[in-house]
């Protein structure tokens, strides 16, 4: 190390580190090499470089991770890796149970908070899952409607909560017992009337009315899925339409 490096100047240390960064020199996915390797590179003391860290820390410039590094850039959200720790640890019912008190609520919210746009696009939605003939396309028509509606209730907490729900509900395993409960014409039909009454009630601005609506077809998704599940245990099978 040369003697006319500033080996403890914190704030030199702090600029060299500033240089690393804003040149890339860094590892992959925007790894920091170590304090030794750094303080052997710059010619400054582990202290210096240490102290320089936290500012940067501090500033959002990088963030820690214990037992694995420092990182450039602001620390990524932990969300999705709880997410998938739900997803590994909950079961169709637990998602039925927490719908069924959920989205009730969110359409009498939105009978009471919707806009003209809103309905019109929920219609738009409903006309979609109709027409479409292959499960993924009802999938994924059904899950905009159903997260319209929390979006026209105008809760962005309650919001938030749903997508967690609408995420679960993602997972392979869910979409595969849907998959298999679905089909069957007349249970299409009745899942499509609901649907209908669903946005016919937010439309009305009637919440008691919204919210039973959504409690009947989230009712009878349950029932579907109950009746595929024992069919599965039984090593059979039974059709029917879930939404």
């Amino acid at each position: 190390m040369s003697e006319n490096l500033p080996t403890e100047n914190s704030n030199y240390a702090l600029h060299k580190l500033r240089e690393l960064l804003r040149h890339g020199d860094i590892g992959l996915n925007g790894k920091l090499p170590t304090e030794r390797t750094l303080s052997d590179k710059l010619g400054l003391s582990r202290r210096a470089i240490r102290r320089a860290l936290e500012v940067l820390e501090a500033e959002g410039a990088i963030w820690r991770k214990q037992g694995s590094g420092t990182y450039a850039g602001k620390k990524p959200d932990d969300w999705g890796e709880q997410l998938e720790t739900i997803v590994a640890g909950t079961n169709f019912m637990e998602i039925m149970e927490v719908r069924l008190r959920i989205e009730p609520q969110l359409a009498q919210l939105a009978a009471l908070r919707a806009k003209g746009s809103d309905i019109d696009r929920m219609r738009e939605l409903a006309q979609k899952i109709a027409a479409s003939e292959d499960a993924d396309a009802k999938e994924l028509w059904d899950g905009a409607l159903h997260r319209l509606i929390a979006q026209a209730a105008g809760n962005q907490l309650f919001l938030s909560i749903f997508d967690v729900i609408n995420r679960v509900r993602q997972d392979d395993a869910w979409q595969s017992i849907r998959e298999r409960a679905r089909s069957r014409t007349d249970t299409m039909s009745m899942s499509n009337a609901q649907h209908a009454a669903i946005i016919d009630a937010i439309a009305s601005h009637d919440p008691a009315k919204a919210g039973e609506a959504m409690r009947q077809h989230l009712l009878m998704l349950q029932e579907r899925l109950i009746r595929q599940t024992s069919m599965d245990h039984l090593g059979g099978d039974i059709p029917g339409e879930v939404s």
